[in-house]
């Protein structure tokens, strides 16, 4: 298989399960208790040896062939974006999928809502997470918005590709939002339990 088709299949794995995890992290909007039962439920679909075992070599896989497919010259908005948004993915994905596995199997953590809060809200390691997240998020829509500006090919409802592909970019901006102000009590910041303090440094 070409490196284009297996970063495009990977990608596809990996969006569908970013796409659950964004729902988990905004239902997050209605207090950490939602959250946690969401994640709880939708555990029963990924956390088994198989799919869990899918999505490691599908990261594995995006960020090796991403890389590889990396051009040294883009011209446009959207292909800046594309490169950018991409790159930033890779670093994100190889210090997130690390952060995860350490908190389970070797801080022996619950990775829930806690876990992935408490670095937002603990002053200063928000000074990192908070733009450490926010981009994230950004750019994974950036690299949607970039990859659906450049393959699809109709005008819809009056609206070109390029300004279907804004949209989905500011969809982006809007839903980080969103989330961080479920991620932290609506802007009023969350108590820490104490087995995480470990993560902020008590």
């Amino acid at each position: 298989m070409k490196t284009k088709q297996l970063h495009y299949f990977s990608g596809i794995t990996i969006a569908t399960f970013v796409a659950i995890h964004l729902t988990n992290h905004t239902i997050s909007v209605f207090g950490a208790d939602a959250h946690i039962r969401f994640m709880a439920t939708i555990r029963h679909i990924y956390r088994n040896p198989i799919i869990e075992t899918a999505l490691l070599v599908a990261v594995i896989t995006q960020i090796i062939s991403g890389i590889k497919l990396v051009r040294k010259k883009a011209t446009g908005f959207f292909e800046k974006l594309h490169i950018y948004s991409g790159l930033y993915l890779a670093f994100f994905l190889t210090l997130h999928v690390s952060a995860v596995l350490i908190g389970r199997f070797v801080l022996h953590l619950d990775t829930n809502f806690y876990y992935g809060a408490a670095g937002i809200n603990v002053f200063p390691m928000s000074l990192f997470f908070v733009p450490y997240y926010s981009l994230a998020i950004i750019s994974f829509f950036g690299h949607v918005a970039a990859i659906h500006s450049k393959k699809m090919g109709k005008t819809y409802l009056s609206l070109t590709p390029t300004r279907q592909a804004q949209m989905i970019f500011a969809f982006g901006w809007l839903l980080t939002a969103i989330i961080f102000y479920g991620l932290t009590n609506h802007f009023n910041g969350i108590n820490i339990p104490k087995e995480y303090n470990v993560l902020i440094g008590k």
